[in-house]
């Protein structure tokens, strides 16, 4: 089975993107040193986190899958579940908001706080809506002509579709994980049930991808035997890669969502005995 495309390199260097790539960089890390400069602290790990993120935005864009996107669908796929399932939730454990929060002024730091209360941003944080905002672009950006669109426009895919999926992915995980000044964050049960159902279009697309006996976008048919693939076979393993790999991805996000739920019930639980025994003490010293 042939599915690395034939006469096309593994490197995809594109001058818009890495300059971008390059300009977060140097945001988040000037920020971190300015944090360092002032006296505070910031935790390694949350540094880590975004240098993954940026790390595995250059294999997404300038690396194969860049290079791949246009003649094979697995590649472009594959993009999707780089952004959507890793880069997002990299960059929302790297606490970029946060921050941002330390390197504003006193006047800075009020009107962020107001940004962050206001009901615009409440209703975005809340997990129904950015489910459904993940669920609405993973599927619809998988609709025949849209996806004919984006593999034949590159400026669609750059300027459209790759914002989105970012864009989406930030929404839906900013108040599932980690506590980046989120206003009101979701109960522990909320956070697993909301990761649990992002299984549902996941899976659903990648079945349907997969199962699907004829190819669904022309645009594929038309590119792929250029390039030495059969585009119902690439497409197949298109569909098996979503389904797979998502699969394994919200397993490990929902065990550790789990994990933090049992340490939310821990607290509860042992806030509980300490007012049990104080009762019980106040009770004693009555009699």
């Amino acid at each position: 089975m042939q599915i690395i495309p034939q006469q096309l390199g593994w490197l995809e260097f594109d001058v818009w993107t890495a300059t971008n790539l390059l300009l977060l960089g140097l945001l988040y890390f000037v920020g971190v040193y300015r944090v360092h400069a002032a006296g505070q602290k910031w935790p390694i790990g949350r540094s880590i986190s975004f240098a993954l993120a940026l790390f595995l935005l250059v294999i997404a864009y300038l690396g194969p899958f860049g290079a791949w996107a246009h003649a094979a669908f697995w590649p472009h796929m594959s993009q999707h579940l780089i952004v959507m399932m890793l880069v997002g939730p990299f960059i929302v454990l790297s606490n970029p908001v946060w921050l941002l929060f330390l390197n504003l002024s006193g006047s800075g730091r009020r009107k962020l706080v107001r940004v962050l209360r206001s009901k615009p941003v409440a209703i975005a944080t809340t997990p129904w809506v950015g489910w459904v905002f993940f669920a609405s672009v993973l599927l619809g950006s998988h609709i025949g002509p849209v996806m004919n669109l984006t593999i034949q426009d590159h400026d669609f895919m750059m300027f459209i579709e790759r914002p989105l999926y970012l864009i989406a992915a930030l929404v839906f995980y900013y108040p599932l994980m980690g506590n980046d000044l989120i206003a009101k964050r979701p109960d522990p049960s909320i956070r697993v049930f909301s990761l649990g159902l992002m299984m549902i279009p996941e899976t659903v697309l990648g079945m349907v991808v997969h199962f699907a006996p004829v190819t669904l976008f022309d645009a594929y048919v038309e590119v792929a035997p250029i390039y030495g693939i059969d585009a119902l076979t690439d497409q197949k393993f298109s569909g098996a890669t979503m389904w797979a790999t998502a699969m394994v991805i919200d397993g490990f996000m929902m065990m550790f969502a789990a994990f933090d739920w049992w340490k939310d019930q821990e607290k509860h639980t042992r806030k509980m005995e300490r007012e049990e025994r104080a009762e019980q003490v106040a009770r004693d010293t009555h009699v």
